[in-house]
């Protein structure tokens, strides 16, 4: 069908409207600036409760990447903005495909669902210095066990400072309401729907054109959460997490190949078989570990009014192997990544907990490869046998046996059940029957009375005094402080230990027995009380003037590395003792041990240290890693030279390439089950060579 004359002469006159237009854009730039503003103040004046709504939600985001990582950048950086902005309109803009009363109860809704978030991650990261995690919500029944905790250490004011948000849209709602300015049954506007998901996408490239190739791959593998929130968001943060939280569902569909590449190429060389001066030299003898609840290296000689605070701890340190530049490298796990890469030598998953979601694979470790040389291994706790799902997980490592609460008499509960030296004195009993019944045993006893809180109600375990004597002068210092109480519970703590080396002795099991003891992770003590502890000032009763010239900072770095855990092997004989001041990491333990016990696991991440000593490198599940010359902050992108020492651009580089192979192959090895696919392998090929010889 042919236009006619007055169609075509219609459409040229658009045709020259739009090219004048054109025109007009680029001959007069401000006018069309001001032409842009006067549509988005439009935009603005007839969605102002959407505006509103996108508003209180980035301000929510960007409250808690300021209240909680307190670094400068965070209060200025716009990629995090474009990120969580994204995110909001995005979201929000499926609510123009509904009715307009259900439209604003939608975007409510929302805001308080998007302030839930920033409230579980502001609580979260006060007691993990992390961000939660999707997967995390297997651990939850475990949380309920320690509520009194959570309370007490990890709920403040500031978490519900987001709420003010949904609260005050909430108002706005029920006033309209009043005003009838809602409709009831307002129309449906999918045009506009459409105009706010581009003006998402619009902030979703302006937001990509900040990113990096590293900050992409960082993304991906997801274990620096803090650097992922600080540059992403934490909007954009949940949503890869979800992602992330389902792939042990998708192993056999994504990654796999690539993974089993890496694991390859990453132990394709042989181990050396070196030896030392204490290869092999408590073959065959028992081994019982201590895993020192929430004990740290900064207490080991610490005297308040001339009073040690671990007496039996600083005994043993001098008569052992004392390793005071030992971390734990715990991620959101605690307890159970610590006994996880202990006895594995791998680090704790970036996805979720070993020990919640990853209990069905194939591991190496300890008690497997001691089974092997005829020990019998077992693992004692006071506490229920199902928290983090140790009844399961212990015997995929390859114990013989949980002795739990259920077998114990709880005679004497001190904060979160049976009290230590209860548990220490059953301990004993049970393993005089157990080395009757065995020639040799590995086993782990698993203490609990050192466990957060640390209340008022630690005062009743222990007398031991954390005021200041002066004379006839008593001054407060460290009473009804949180570090006050952890050192009258870490006192009372020692105290139990002192019996349960006696009742040993006395029993005659430490004769062929040596004992490994370590803390498996800090207390996660408040940075004021450390200033307290380390600044007092009893004349004012308070922390010295930053100004002082005897003031000590507690700055990020101080804090981190007094985390430091303590780890000392000790035997009765005393023969081998000395401090090791190399610094060394809980993935550590195993092949140090090892080379003692005389077991070897190829696919361990850490090293003896008496192999590596000063070459050692700490790596921990943010991406931070630490040596004896540097401490490095890989959410920072900065570091502290330690000891005086020269860095250079090529040593941090190496560093941080290792350190994310070793995080990434660590992480492999759990989520696509790489042992087990391994160890099928060399039975298949095995197979294939006993049918040739045939």
């Amino acid at each position: 069908m042919k236009k006619s004359k007055k169609d075509k002469n219609k459409a040229n006159k658009n045709k020259n409207i739009i090219l004048s237009k054109i025109g007009e854009f680029r001959e007069d730039p401000i006018g069309n600036m001001k032409l842009f503003f006067n549509r988005v103040k439009l935009y603005v004046s007839n969605n102002k409760f959407f505006c509103l709504y996108v508003l209180l939600n980035v301000v929510n985001a960007w409250l808690l990447r300021v209240l909680t990582m307190k670094n400068v950048n965070n209060s200025f950086s716009i990629s995090p903005i474009f990120a969580d902005a994204t995110i909001v309109i995005l979201f929000g803009s499926f609510a123009y495909f509904m009715k307009e009363k259900k439209r604003y109860v939608y975007w409510i809704v929302l805001t308080f669902i998007f302030s839930l978030l920033c409230v579980i991650n502001s609580s979260y990261y006060t007691f993990y210095t992390s961000f939660s995690s999707v997967s995390l919500l297997t651990t939850t029944r475990f949380i309920v066990q320690v509520g009194d905790a959570v309370v007490e250490n990890v709920l403040q004011i500031k978490d519900f400072i987001y709420f003010s948000m949904p609260v005050a849209l909430l108002f706005i709602y029920i006033k309209m309401l009043r005003r009838k300015k809602i409709k009831k049954r307002g129309l449906k506007n999918s045009k506009k729907a459409f105009k706010t998901m581009i003006v998402s996408g619009v902030c979703a490239i302006l937001f990509v054109c900040t990113l990096t190739a590293t900050d992409i791959g960082r993304l991906t593998k997801q274990w620096n959460r803090e650097y992922i929130v600080m540059k992403y968001g934490i909007y954009v943060y949940h949503i890869n997490d979800l992602i992330k939280s389902i792939e042990p569902k998708l192993t056999s569909l994504f990654g796999y190949d690539e993974a089993v590449k890496n694991f390859k190429d990453y132990f394709s060389k042989e181990k050396e078989n070196n030896t030392n001066q204490y290869t092999g030299i408590y073959e065959d003898k028992n081994l019982l570990v201590i895993h020192a609840e929430s004990i740290q290296s900064f207490l080991i000689g610490l005297k308040i009014n001339g009073k040690e605070v671990t007496p039996n701890l600083n005994r043993i340190s001098k008569e052992g192997l004392y390793f005071n530049n030992y971390y734990s490298q715990v991620s959101v796990g605690t307890s159970s990544d610590t006994e996880f890469t202990f006895n594995t030598s791998l680090m704790p998953s970036n996805t979720g907990t070993a020990f919640g979601s990853y209990f069905d694979r194939e591991y190496e470790s300890i008690p497997k490869l001691l089974k092997e040389k005829g020990y019998y291994s077992f693992a004692m706790h006071g506490n229920n046998a199902d928290y983090w799902n140790r009844r399961i997980m212990h015997k995929n490592l390859g114990y013989d046996d949980l002795i739990a609460k259920a077998d114990y008499d709880i005679d004497e509960v001190m904060g979160l059940g049976l009290s230590d030296k209860s548990f220490l004195k059953q301990s004993v009993e049970k393993l005089e029957v157990i080395s009757k019944e065995h020639k040799k045993f590995y086993g782990t006893v698993i203490t609990l009375t050192n466990h957060t809180p640390f209340n008022e109600n630690g005062v009743g375990y222990s007398d031991f005094d954390v005021t200041l004597k002066d004379g006839n002068k008593t001054y407060t210092y460290m009473d009804k402080t949180k570090l006050g109480y952890y050192i009258q519970s870490v006192h009372y703590a020692d105290e139990a230990l002192g019996e349960f080396f006696d009742m040993l002795d006395k029993k005659g099991l430490l004769n062929n027995t040596v004992i490994a003891l370590y803390g498996d992770h800090d207390a996660r003590l408040p940075k004021e009380d450390y200033l307290r502890f380390y600044n007092y000032d009893k004349e004012n009763d308070s922390t010295l003037s930053v100004n002082d010239n005897k003031y000590k900072d507690i700055d990020y770095y101080d804090y981190e590395m007094n985390r430091r855990v303590p780890f000392i092997i000790w035997s009765k004989d005393s023969k081998y003792k000395g401090t090791v001041s190399d610094v060394m990491g809980m993935y550590d333990a195993m092949p140090t041990l090892g080379n003692m016990f005389g077991f070897s696991n190829k696919y361990a991440l850490g090293h003896d240290i008496f192999d590596i000593k000063e070459k050692n490198i700490v790596i921990f599940p943010t991406g931070n890693w630490v040596t004896n010359k540097v401490y490095y902050n890989s959410q920072r992108g900065e570091y502290l030279a330690l000891k005086g020492s020269v860095i250079t651009n090529k040593y941090i580089k190496d560093n941080n390439l290792y350190s994310e192979k070793l995080l990434a192959v660590s992480n492999d090895i759990i989520v696509y089950n790489l042992l087990k696919e391994e160890k099928n392998d060399k039975i298949n090929e095995s197979r294939v060579i006993e049918g040739a010889g045939k």
